[in-house]
């Protein structure tokens, strides 16, 4: 825990039930009612509507002056859900021990008002001055009918979320020097995608990287997010060294790449050991979807099914997987993607690396439910909540599902959930026969136990890597693929989810010994967003 700072948590369910009786309270309408023939006046009129810009800007410009004084109760009072207002506010003064308060409004946007902030922050003996930008929007009270602050936390601060506080004092743990497996330093200022990954790393390795805490102004995340995040420094600690398995190169080539799509992810691994070599995220949101995503990973998951039906003795790389224009299981009818030509005689290897959908459902009442479950268990190291990569991570998961969803998980869609960092490793592990657990950082830095599983044996993975070869070389993955040299497989994948006019996009490949995965969330077919993404990676050969 941060010291000297008192934490006033804000968004919990609890603040907004408060905050929210709080707001009918504060709208109470007095009613002045005549006798009916005094001439008595009925109750004052409610006003309806959008603010008018003469409400907008009396509103806000009183909201602001409130603030500026530190008067955290005034201000709430001009917002619509007081208490949470109040309790940030307060917090603002005296557990972030902001001062000088200058706040200047832009120009508004209808009932938008951007603004500036200038302030200062003092803590034992050391002052920062601290600015920054936000906005607000001014609402009508639905009892009142006054004009109101529309409250959220980023008002106070742009960065803040539900459950965030800001606090300023002794940094929470000592600051850290990240740096890659070949000793370059590894910043968020350089490297973006890593801002989270690294405070991760702070607050879990930061007391024994042998570095001493600092004293700054900091977010605590309150929500899903672990560790602080820092807004200014007013006095520097000593940075302790954390050595990672990151490649700088790769992890370049990671940031530059997802750069190009949208929320997109991607996790490069050393298929033979493990180590994760690169990470990266473009999202929105700022979160770590490339270790902690759960989405369906759609065709992507045949590496895992095809091992399974080789593993079973149900069929093999060049034995029958006939592909057919529909493939019916429990009443629920499974289709191709549009325009595949149907190949009756197709064997699996054919049907991988085309893709095709219905050879592999075809094969569902020859599975026992649990089969899949089992394989993605025993021989990739999936779905048992058993992985340690140094930071928080999803470890996949692959349910035995019946009914229509057995079927449907053989093609990454019904319950199976993935991550870019879990098929990073199932591409690795069907490459070398191995499960070799990620690490971001090395296990001998704090002796954690890693995950194990009995992997795969040399002639499924002659059979996996033949496929998943001929899918990189004339499948659907050969337009990404095909200016690599060395040698190389891959498989794409599309995902369809409810709601979403367009698929995800999934790839998994490898080269030599770095082997990636990369999804984009409404990106369409796996080659067409995803694929990209993980050639890059793969081009710098870690």
């Amino acid at each position: 825990m941060r010291k000297g700072a008192r934490a006033a948590v804000i968004g919990s369910v609890f603040a907004v039930m408060v905050g929210g009786a709080g707001y009918g309270a504060y709208n109470v309408v007095t009613s002045i009612s005549g006798d009916g023939g005094g001439g008595g006046t009925g109750p004052a009129p409610v006003k309806t509507g959008p603010p008018s810009g003469a409400e907008v800007k009396e509103t806000s410009r009183a909201f602001f002056a409130a603030w500026e004084k530190g008067d955290a109760a005034e201000a709430a009072a001009y917002t619509n859900y007081a208490s949470n207002a109040e309790g940030l506010l307060a917090g603002y003064r005296d557990d972030a021990h902001l001062t000088d308060v200058r706040i200047t409004p832009g120009t508004p946007s209808r009932a938008t008002v951007p603004f500036s902030v200038k302030a200062k922050v003092s803590y034992d003996g050391k002052s920062k001055p601290f600015s920054y930008d936000s906005e607000l929007t001014v609402v009508r009270g639905e009892t009142t009918g006054k004009a109101l602050v529309a409250w959220k936390p980023s008002v106070v601060h742009p960065e803040l979320k539900d459950g965030d506080t800001l606090v300023t004092g002794e940094s929470a743990s000592p600051t850290i020097e990240a740096v890659d497996r070949n000793n370059v330093v590894l910043t968020k200022e350089k490297y973006p995608s890593l801002g989270p990954i690294l405070d991760a790393l702070r607050e879990k390795y930061g007391d024994t990287a042998g570095g001493s805490p600092g004293i700054e102004l900091a977010i605590r995340h309150g929500g899903e997010e672990s560790g602080d995040t820092t807004l200014v420094t007013l006095a520097k600690g000593r940075a302790g060294k954390v050595r990672t398995t990151l490649s700088a190169s790769a992890q370049a080539a990671a940031e530059k790449a997802v750069t190009q799509y949208s929320e997109s992810s991607v996790v490069a691994v050393k298929p033979s050991t493990g180590e994760v070599l690169a990470v990266a995220n473009h999202r929105q949101d700022g979160f770590n979807a490339a270790f902690l995503g759960k989405l369906a990973p759609g065709s992507t998951m045949k590496i895992i099914s095809a091992a399974t039906l080789i593993d079973n003795g149900i069929t093999t790389a060049s034995g029958p997987a006939p592909c057919t224009d529909t493939a019916v299981w429990q009443s629920q009818t499974f289709h191709n993607l549009t325009g595949m030509k149907p190949q009756e005689n197709a064997t699996l290897s054919d049907s991988f690396a085309r893709s095709c959908n219905t050879a592999f459902v075809k094969y569902a009442d020859e599975v026992k439910v649990d089969s899949l479950t089992n394989e993605a268990q025993q021989s990739f190291g999936l779905g048992q909540n058993n992985w340690k990569t140094g930071i928080e991570s999803f470890d996949g998961s692959v349910p035995a599902s019946g009914g229509p969803d057995t079927a449907a998980n053989m093609i990454g869609q019904g319950q199976v959930q993935m991550s870019p960092l879990n098929m990073a490793s199932v591409t690795a592990t069907a490459m070398t026969g191995v499960f070799r657990q990620p690490v971001i950082v090395p296990r001998t830095l704090d002796g954690r136990e890693l995950a194990t599983a009995k992997g795969l044996s040399s002639g499924t993975v002659a059979q996996l890597r033949s496929m998943m070869n001929r899918t990189a070389v004339s499948g659907t993955a050969a337009l990404v693929m095909n200016k690599l040299g060395g040698s190389i497989g891959a498989k794409t994948g599309s995902a369809e989810v409810d709601g979403q006019a367009v698929s995800n996009s999934w790839f998994t490949g490898y080269r030599d010994d770095i082997a990636a995965a990369a999804m984009t969330q409404e990106g369409g077919h796996g080659g067409d967003a995803a694929g990209p993404i993980v050639a890059a990676v793969l081009r710098t050969g870690g």
